[in-house]
Order: structure tokens, then C-alpha cells, then sequence
């Protein structure tokens, strides 16, 4: 573990900016490099080294890895569902790119290994909804689904064809107190609990039974850290694995929300993020991850909301 170099591109995002923190606690702050292409909290940025850098600049991404000697990426730089069916061409050169760069520098035995995040938006209409498999149809109707299952596809392949160490995770909905939304159709479910405690009410971009495979951040990060510590042999899906924790609806969530804020009250405007929300599973079969590297759970609706709502009020 002490001669891990880990670069995290992305790491101001949702999800970098806590799984770095997480990371420096494991491997020592000094060995887990920050980059972005803005700057992160002052948490993120006085807690160890940290580089301004775009992901899609590969020049300078070379330079970062060669200065200081990465073996390790995590490649979480991404534009998410509702932002990028709104700038398409731009979220598939940021989504695209970045990943071309880093699978090729693992090729060229730069890096040793890389994680690159997928998402339950590679599924689409045609894919079954409850207990999605880890294989089926996969025919995604958003920019940013697209995005993703192209790049499982070519994970696989640099995985087959030069023995890429490449691993992946189809994440969620992943909701956290700590970052706020980042432009993702799931992010009602973190939305809710701010207005909540703030003005007692919300009002849903999504309808009250739009039920969507959700995760709280904690176990997202453990699922990352645990499948990147995975001895090589054990990971037998080099495309992305499916993870689940829980599903819910809105009306489910705001139910479980007015049992510690009992005057909260929830209203339905479904907008464009409704169709992609239709889109996507409402629940996912993870049973391989489970299998192949031991994958487990901790939060559950109740733990979730619980822990949303003591964070945000603290």
C-alpha cells in the first residue's frame, strides 16, 4: 500500500471531492494527488497536493502522472445526465476524451491501475426494469448513458487486447450531505433533503413513483476503494459491474422524511428529467459484485435519511 501513487482527475466533483478525503485518510495525504480543472473545498485543497489540470489535455495529464509518479487513477471527471443533454457534444468530447487518455497511458505502462466510473444510465427503455442483470439490453437514450456504455465497451477492450488493469462500477443515484448536486437526474434525492430542513417543503422535477436504484455516498466510496483493492484474479467483469444498495420513490422518500420533519410536504413537477428518469431501472441485481469481490452494503432508506438530515443540520 505505502508505494501507491494515486491521481484523482475530477476531484472538486460530487463524488471525487469525497472519495479523495477517503483516499488521503487510507494511503497517507501526500500519496493521493488532486486534480481538477477548477479549485475544490478548502477541505480538499488544504488537505494535500492538488493540480489544476483538464482532463482532456493530455499533455498536461502525462506531465501530473510522470511528476509524481502515479500508479494509481481514478478517472472521475464527467458531465452528468441532465447537464450534458444540454451541451451534448461537449459532454461526449469530456467523457470520451479523458477516458482515451488515461487507458492509453495505462497501455503504455505509465499507470498500473485505472477506475473509471460508469452509471445505471448505459441501461435505457428496452432494458428490464426491476432486478436489471449484469448483462442485457443496453440501449441508452441520453447523451451521457451513450457516453458510458461506449466507454465500458472500450475498457473491456483495452482490458482484452493490452492487458489494461481497468475497473468499473455502474453507480446509482449516489446521494451525499457533504457536495451538492452536480447535474444529475437523480439529484431530486438530495435536493429534497435541503429544502426540507430549510423551507419545510419541495417541489420534484421527477413523479411521486419514480422508483430509481439509489446509494449514500459512504458506500459508493467503499465500493470504489474495496474493487480497486480487489486482487486482479477476483475481478471478473472488465466492462462495469452493476451495484445496488436501495430503490425508492419520491413520494417513498419524502414519506420517510416527515418521520423527523413531520410538517415537511412534497409537490410534483415533473420536467425533462422525468423521460430520462423512465429510462433508467428501478432496481439493479448485484449479485456478481457481491460474488466476485465481496461487495456489501450498509445504508438502507431509514440509516439514509437519518444521516442526510443530522449532516445537513450540523
Amino acid at each position: 500500500m505505502d508505494s501507491k501513487k494515486i491521481l484523482v482527475i475530477g476531484a472538486a466533483g460530487q463524488i471525487g471531492s469525497e472519495l479523495t478525503l477517503k483516499l488521503r485518510e487510507f494511503f497517507g495525504k501526500d500519496n493521493v494527488i488532486a486534480s481538477d480543472i477548477k479549485d475544490g473545498s478548502e477541505e480538499l485543497m488544504f488537505s494535500g497536493p492538488f493540480e489544476i489540470a483538464d482532463a482532456t489535455d493530455k499533455d498536461l495529464i502525462e506531465e501530473i502522472i510522470t511528476k509524481h509518479q502515479i500508479t494509481d487513477v481514478y478517472l472521475m471527471a464527467a458531465m452528468l445526465s441532465a447537464t450534458a443533454e444540454k451541451i451534448p457534444m461537449k459532454a461526449w468530447h469530456l467523457n470520451m476524451e479523458s477516458l482515451f487518455i488515461i487507458l492509453n497511458l495505462a497501455k503504455d505502462q505509465k499507470v498500473n491501475r485505472v477506475f473509471w466510473p460508469s452509471s445505471i444510465a448505459v441501461f435505457g427503455p428496452t432494458t428490464p426494469k426491476e432486478d436489471t442483470p449484469q448483462t442485457t439490453v443496453m440501449e441508452p437514450s441520453t447523451v451521457y448513458g451513450i457516453s458510458k456504455q461506449t466507454g465500458e465497451r472500450w475498457c473491456e477492450y483495452y482490458f482484452n487486447k493490452y492487458g489494461v488493469d481497468v475497473r468499473s462500477l455502474r453507480y446509482p443515484g449516489i446521494i451525499s450531505y457533504k457536495t451538492l448536486p452536480g447535474g444529475g437526474t437523480t439529484d431530486y434525492a438530495i435536493e429534497i433533503f435541503h429544502e426540507a430542513i430549510k423551507n419545510k417543503k419541495y417541489s420534484s422535477f421527477l413523479s411521486e413513483k419514480t422508483g430509481l436504484p439509489m446509494m449514500f455516498m459512504d458506500d459508493a466510496i467503499k465500493a470504489t476503494v474495496d474493487i480497486m483493492e480487489a486482487p486482479s484474479e477476483n475481478i471478473k467483469v472488465r466492462s462495469s459491474y452493476n451495484l445496488a444498495a436501495m430503490t425508492f420513490t419520491p413520494e417513498e422518500l419524502a414519506n420517510q422524511i416527515k418521520t423527523q420533519i413531520p410538517e415537511f410536504e412534497i409537490s410534483y413537477e415533473p420536467d425533462f428529467r422525468q423521460s430520462i428518469a423512465d429510462s433508467w431501472p428501478s432496481s439493479i441485481d448485484d449479485s456478481e459484485a457481491r460474488k466476485d469481490w465481496g461487495w456489501e452494503h450498509e445504508y438502507d432508506l431509514s440509516k439514509l435519511t437519518s444521516t442526510m438530515i443530522e449532516g445537513l443540520k450540523n
